[in-house]
């Protein structure tokens, strides 16, 4: 439980630090973290912490799509440990068992009756 969180910590981190930031150079300079509804309060406010000391009323969704990006990257991740978890318990596959001897000498009386025919 404690690495999971540090792991979220991790994530959360490469998506508001590393990711997000190049991603916003190349849309123009944008920071997802100011996208943002204002659904009651002054349109007039360009920046999130503003809205939010002036008590405005938004939908934050810059913010929604760094949550779904933390939970793509966190799944991603958890799905490549819990697939080489799986390989590496996987039982090996054992040799088949000998044939027994009358199912061998039935196999072989069937074969000689059939270059006969």
């Amino acid at each position: 439980m404690v690495i999971g969180a540090s792991f979220t910590a991790i994530v959360n981190s490469l998506v508001k630090d590393i990711l997000l930031p190049p991603f916003g150079l190349l849309l123009g300079g944008i920071d997802f973290s100011n996208f943002f509804f204002v659904i009651k309060g002054s349109h007039a406010i360009t920046t999130l912490k503003e809205a939010q000391s002036t008590g405005a009323v938004t939908i934050n969704y810059g913010m929604f799509l760094g949550a779904i990006l933390n939970f793509l990257i966190v799944a991603f991740a958890l799905f490549l440990v819990l697939r080489q978890i799986n390989r590496l318990t996987q039982p090996k596959s054992a040799p088949p068992p000998p044939t027994p001897e009358d199912v061998a000498l039935l196999r072989e009386i069937r074969d000689l009756l059939k270059a006969r025919a």
